[in-house]
């Protein structure tokens, strides 16, 4: 039995070893005081809405963190998790949760790219 779970785990290492290397994700906050620019919003390959964020020759795709934003003085989207935008009432959304909440991001931000840290999740290499 001790001989079996010894080529088991040299299987394993050998294998693990074989494998490329995998891209680690940055921080937003990271690559923004690395003075990576960042564009506007947009769908990454699996449909998530996102930013590019770029350097030179280096890009990442950095995914929202965000599920509903303000749409000019009276309208209110949310966002489902394949990249739609869905359009919500902001009366009855701000009548249940007792008035404006400040911690929603304007939707004219979110797609011209002006992002807090906040509302952006991992950036992984393009």
């Amino acid at each position: 039995m001790l001989l079996s779970f010894r080529y088991v785990m040299v299987a394993t290492i050998a294998l693990a070893s074989c494998l490329p290397d995998v891209a680690n994700a940055e921080s937003f906050t990271a690559l923004s005081k690395q003075g990576y620019s960042v564009g506007k919003l947009g769908q990454g390959k699996s449909g998530a809405l996102g930013w590019a964020v770029s350097s030179n020759s280096k890009r990442f795709f950095c995914k929202m963190k965000v599920s509903m934003a303000y749409s000019g003085k009276s309208g209110m989207v949310s966002f489902t998790a394949s990249g739609r935008m869905v359009k919500i009432d902001r009366a009855v959304f701000e009548s249940t949760i007792g008035g404006h909440d400040p911690t929603i991001p304007q939707l004219a931000d979110l797609k011209a790219g002006r992002v807090q840290p906040k509302y952006v999740g991992s950036c992984n290499p393009v």
